[in-house]
């Protein structure tokens, strides 16, 4: 039920969040009146953080539905295995955002 209902929500939030960053980039370009909320929340590292760790465990959460829906049944096992790759994939991801950041 928990992976059911995260899967939900992170795939609602990473739109809203791949969504704002879309938007907010637009004010990148080179013109005088930049708002300077916009700038600062296109780069806020928050919101990179969120949309690394939501994408990859979104993501990981999707492939153990699909292994599902193919017909492995040992759900404990994919849960346990899909949180301990995404949270790997989580600290790479995050080690390699800091080293270039």
């Amino acid at each position: 039920m928990f992976i059911w209902l995260f899967h939900r929500i992170s795939g609602l939030t990473l739109i809203a969040l791949i969504g704002l960053k879309i938007v907010t980039g637009y004010f990148l370009l080179p013109l005088d009146d930049r708002p300077d909320w916009a700038l600062s929340l296109h780069r806020h590292p928050v919101i990179d953080f969120l949309i690394i760790i939501l994408f990859s465990f979104h993501s990981i959460y999707g492939i153990r539905t699909i292994i599902i829906d193919l017909g492995f049944r040992k759900e404990n096992f994919l849960f346990w295995a899909s949180n301990i790759i995404a949270a790997l994939v989580v600290a790479g991801f995050i080690c390699l955002y800091v080293r270039f950041l």
